[in-house]
């Protein structure tokens, strides 16, 4: 008999099956050469002494088969902190029961308890079943806006030419 998915904050425990369901997703989405992330790395941002990270795993039979990475971000037109989801990824043997929408219901009550105005993510156009998935939750596009990012080289290049307080 299956038990009913359980959904809790992650622990230390946690941080190498969360590394591998991260690594997991990087494959998922055609970019496992771009994931470097280590244990090591996500153990300091879950539980250093300044987390910036936060981690909630999703359980099926008593192991963990889904997580949702997140951290705060905050509105300046809201005035209030809202969540941004990093990854949600559930193994594929566990789709279909549940937990994904558990995640995010757990991710939608934190908001609501601390005074979050909203959660956000990002998902990549191809990823037609996860768009739907979202949809069907009352997630609405933001297609007003496009996503930018500044790394590697060319943030190497823009970050060599910052003048500091101690330059001048």
């Amino acid at each position: 008999m299956t038990s009913a998915p359980l959904i809790r904050r992650a622990a230390p425990a946690d941080v190498p099956a969360l590394v591998d369901l991260v690594y997991d997703l990087a494959e998922y989405e055609k970019a496992r050469d771009e994931c470097t992330l280590t244990a090591e790395q996500l153990h300091t941002a879950l539980f250093g002494p300044e987390p910036a990270v936060f981690a909630h795993v999703a359980l099926l039979d008593g192991v963990i088969s889904g997580c949702a990475i997140w951290f705060r971000n905050f509105s300046t037109w809201d005035g209030v902190h809202g969540i941004y989801l990093e990854d949600l990824y559930v193994t594929p043997a566990a789709r279909g029961r549940g937990l994904g929408r558990a995640l995010l219901a757990t991710l939608a009550h934190e908001a609501r308890t601390h005074g979050y105005s909203r959660v956000s993510w990002s998902v990549l156009t191809w990823n037609t079943p996860s768009i739907g998935f979202y949809e069907s939750l009352g997630a609405r596009v933001q297609d007003d806006w496009v996503g930018y990012r500044l790394a590697g080289e060319a943030l190497t290049a823009l970050a060599d030419t910052a003048e500091t307080a101690a330059d001048r």
